[in-house]
């Protein structure tokens, strides 16, 4: 009988060491998920960086779209595992949050020389003569002055306002936003007119500039749009940290575009990591590959495919010699 019971137990010790080694194996990174927040620029890095993991370290990319906060709370909750443009004064709050909680790590600043505001067609300001445009607001400098051109800026729906076009709802920027227009004292006279995507608002902006229209919005910069434009940030005081946090009566804080992980891939891929540590652009060599998809009417993947190819010096610099063979190889 002892000896029963000591073969039975020597069985299950050897299921129980089997079942962790398993377990080890099982929690190793087979697949990198990374998060598609909406716009063309984390596209082109998604693909930059999917080449580079699945060619040169053999590791399965996908990609999970959705709003900014959707896919954020997927990087900190682990469904998400790589976030490759992470504005991160955009959504400071739970940005802190996550990195005080130890839920997510910041690995790199992938560019830090951005711009975001409200911006409106030079030509609005300066006229165009090749256009036959004359100037519609020369006065018009700051987001205050806004208040004096409603009708230039009509609203089709409301045309004693003028609208406002917002960030895309679901978007973080669009709170601060919707508080500057408050702030500005905005709201009397302009709608907040909250577009549904991105493309939205290149699509309105597009249709206003190909009629000599007036037209008034967020965006950002490194895009397509505002490197094919000529298009004028509109002016705000100076950023001030204390005001801003209260009203958002200032311009924009400088805001450290950042690669973060997940908490568990540095130790689950500590090689991974170390060439996305590595990762670091501009807002230049952004809107190269940016240019480049609305020149030639490429995809996020075919541009990212011609950026490498362009700037192979850069990102060779990223991975060992090794890895960057075997991306070389496969392109």
């Amino acid at each position: 009988m002892k000896k029963f019971v000591l073969l039975l137990f020597t069985a299950m010790l050897i299921v129980v060491l089997s079942a962790c080694g398993e377990t080890e194996a099982d929690g190793e990174i087979d697949k990198i998920v990374l998060a598609d927040a909406g716009w063309d620029s984390i596209r082109v890095h998604n693909s930059i960086a999917q080449k580079i993991i699945e060619e040169g370290y053999g590791i399965d990319t996908e990609v999970t779209s959705g709003s900014t906060a959707a896919t954020f709370q997927g990087l900190t909750e682990g469904d998400i595992n790589v976030y490759m443009e992470v504005w991160t004064d955009n959504i400071k709050e739970i940005y802190n949050e996550a990195l005080d909680e130890g839920d997510i790590e910041k690995v790199s600043v992938n560019f830090d020389d951005n711009v975001q505001g409200l911006y409106v067609p030079t030509y609005v300001i300066e006229g165009d003569d090749e256009r036959g445009i004359e100037p519609m607001a020369p006065d018009l400098k700051t987001v205050e002055d806004l208040k004096k051109y409603p009708e230039l800026f009509a609203d089709p729906a409301e045309p004693d306002k003028g609208r406002l076009i917002n960030a895309p709802s679901g978007w973080a920027v669009e709170k601060a936003i919707t508080e500057k227009m408050d702030a500005y004292g905005l709201n009397d006279t302009f709608v907040n007119f909250k577009p549904g995507s991105d493309a939205a608002i290149v699509t309105s902006l597009t249709d206003a500039i190909n009629a000599g229209d007036a037209w008034v919005g967020y965006y950002w910069s490194p895009t397509a749009v505002t490197a094919k434009y000529d298009l004028t940030l509109l002016e705000e005081p100076e950023y001030d940290k204390e005001i801003y946090d209260e009203t958002k009566a200032t311009a924009f804080p400088p805001n450290d575009v950042v690669v973060a992980v997940y908490k568990d891939l540095p130790d689950k891929a500590p090689e991974l990591v170390d060439f996305l540590s590595n990762y670091e652009t501009s807002s230049a060599l952004t809107e190269e590959a940016l240019n480049y998809m609305e020149e030639n009417g490429a995809s996020p993947e075919e541009a990212a495919m011609w950026w490498m190819e362009k700037h192979e010096d850069i990102w060779t610099g990223w991975v060992p010699e090794d890895i960057a063979k075997k991306v070389k190889e496969s392109m």
